[in-house]
């Protein structure tokens, strides 16, 4: 996700547009120079979204349940299978 560069003498005057309502990280600069980052801690979520991870997760359980297995064992799985990926 590309940053947008704001100068330090901008940001009180757009502070809500550029620190509440965007979802991209903004660099600040004061005279040209990069003194920090904000970096937003998340963004709402549509009801689309929603449903679609609400959805992911009740048939991530269906799969889970018939296979006979639990959330603990899956991660475990998955961690192995990553180490046996990186050797």
């Amino acid at each position: 996700m590309d940053s947008i560069t704001l100068g330090i003498q901008e940001l009180p005057d757009n502070l809500t547009t550029y620190l509440l309502k965007n979802n991209a990280p903004v660099a600040i600069t004061r005279d040209g120079e990069m003194i920090g980052y904000f970096i937003p801690a998340r963004r709402k979520r549509t009801e689309a979204e929603r449903a679609a991870l609400d959805e992911a997760a009740a048939r991530l359980e269906a799969v889970l349940a018939e296979e006979g297995l639990t959330e603990d064992e899956l991660v475990a799985d998955f961690k192995r299978w990553r180490a046996a990926r990186r050797r």
